[in-house]
């Protein structure tokens, strides 16, 4: 179907309003459920065939995130829609303030390769609760999952409001020609200042999810058997291809080499003996990015893995030892299966490090001592991040996720979704039974000294 046809379809659907109502966009959210629910199997058949990855990872880093996203939806939009009465300042009495959400309008949503039914549908959901038209643009890398859920999605919704179109960059590009309301991006950062530059042209605001490197500390006061099995879990989860995963640990030197041996302990417990053939591993997408995780192996720092076979698209959680901030693994980010660790005595050099370096997406903090987490919390600026932990902040709906700075712009989840793809009007009603006569002319010192008071 012609592209700008469907995007002109979608701005009347919007402007008619029909997306508007609370009654239609649950009825379409539970649609939504439903249809994905119905063809689980296709889901798990199309994933596995582009990455090899589970069932058990697909409904636990996919499917049941977005069902859990859509039920908080169902439940809770028309709380979200209702407008908010706040407080009238003594100036503008009598009279009534509130603020009214409103959709945007027509959406585009730009969806990422790695987890691609979370990070297509999931904006989508929001999309939809907020009372917008929504166009998808699923990564063309995991060409399986871009079928289905195109499928899906176009078998079964009325183009004029939800819509999936397929491609690549081409298809990209020609959509970011046309003006849409608000547009969402998940990817990198070279893609998404590509996107902001073309919303820009039509003013159209943007959210952007992007990534960087994410540091990750271990002091020794830390349970390292327990951060070991989490950090390793939460590295190696879809090989490393999370923007959320811990780049990269910055470890305690008292404890340097006895957490290096924990974590190797680690990688057979979690991932399997022989990770080729474990369901708990996956595949990387494509040969192109083999070839580039390929180039970061340093073979003078592996401590453990390295194994590469391009004919699989296969690379084993490897971890590389002694690294410092000028290699260069740490130039870029790795969104790979490769963990660098790096040593450090004093925190106070290494926060300066990571003031200096761009703000990353995510920050791991492993330790006791809450006065040092306090301090990497107060110094360090970043997306979001767990104590102790790794990852699992992202499954918290009440915890809005999105970036700053090179990481980002704007978040989701939840009501943050619901609002990132809303506009608040803001509203003064007033009536006719008094009008106070301070703001008319003629001017004097009275009526200022009142103003003066009034405003202050």
């Amino acid at each position: 179907m012609d592209i700008q046809a469907i995007v002109e379809r979608q701005k009347l659907f919007a402007i008619e309003g029909r997306a508007k109502d609370i009654i239609f966009r649950k009825q379409q959210l539970i649609k939504l459920k439903t249809l994905l629910q119905e063809n689980e199997p296709m889901l798990f058949k199309a994933i596995y065939e582009d990455f090899k990855k589970s069932e058990f990872e697909t409904y636990l880093t996919e499917l049941g995130m977005l069902y859990h996203e859509i039920d908080l939806a169902i439940k809770n939009v028309a709380k979200w829609a209702k407008p908010k009465v706040v407080r009238t300042e003594l100036i503008s009495q009598p009279g009534k303030s509130y603020i009214l959400p409103e959709p945007f309008g027509t959406t585009l949503i730009i969806g990422a390769w790695n987890y691609p039914y979370q990070l297509t549908l999931s904006p989508m959901v929001a999309a939809m609760a907020a009372g917008n038209t929504c166009i998808i643009k699923p990564s063309e890398l995991p060409l399986n999952t871009s079928a289905v859920m195109a499928k899906i999605i176009n078998q079964n919704f009325d183009p004029a409001y939800l819509y999936a179109i397929e491609g690549g960059v081409d298809v990209t590009q020609e959509l970011l020609s046309y003006r849409f309301d608000k547009i969402f991006f998940t990817g990198s950062t070279t893609v998404g200042k590509i996107v902001a530059k073309a919303a820009a042209e039509h003013l159209t605001p943007v959210t952007l999810e992007l990534g960087g490197k994410s540091p990750c500390f271990v002091f020794a006061d830390a349970n390292l058997k327990m951060s070991a099995q989490r950090i390793i879990w939460g590295k190696f989860l879809n090989a490393g291809q999370t923007c959320i995963a811990p780049d990269y640990l910055l470890v305690e030197a008292s404890i340097y080499q006895s957490f290096l041996e924990e974590l190797k302990s680690q990688i057979n417990k979690i991932v399997g003996i022989n990770p080729l053939e474990s369901e708990s591993y996956v595949r990387i997408i494509n040969q192109n990015h083999v070839h580039r995780l390929q180039k970061l192996l340093d073979p003078e720092k592996l401590f453990v893995g390295g194994e590469v076979i391009e004919a699989e698209n296969f690379i084993s959680p490897t971890i590389l030892k002694d690294v410092t901030f000028t290699d260069e693994i740490m130039k870029e980010e790795i969104f790979g299966p490769i963990l660098p660790v790096l040593p450090f005595t004093d925190l106070q050099p290494v926060l300066h490090e990571l003031k200096m370096r761009p703000r990353p997406l995510s920050l791991y903090i492993f330790g006791k001592d809450s006065t040092v987490q306090k301090q990497i919390l107060h110094e360090v600026s970043f997306g979001g991040g767990c104590i102790n932990d790794v990852l699992m902040h992202i499954t918290n709906s009440q915890l809005p996720f999105g970036g700053v700075g090179n990481s980002g712009m704007g978040n989701y989840h939840g009501e943050a979704g619901f609002k990132s793809f809303s506009h608040f009007k803001s509203i003064l009603k007033k009536p006719f039974w008094f009008e106070p006569p301070i703001k008319y002319a003629p001017y004097n010192k009275l009526k200022l000294r009142i103003v003066r008071a009034l405003f202050g």
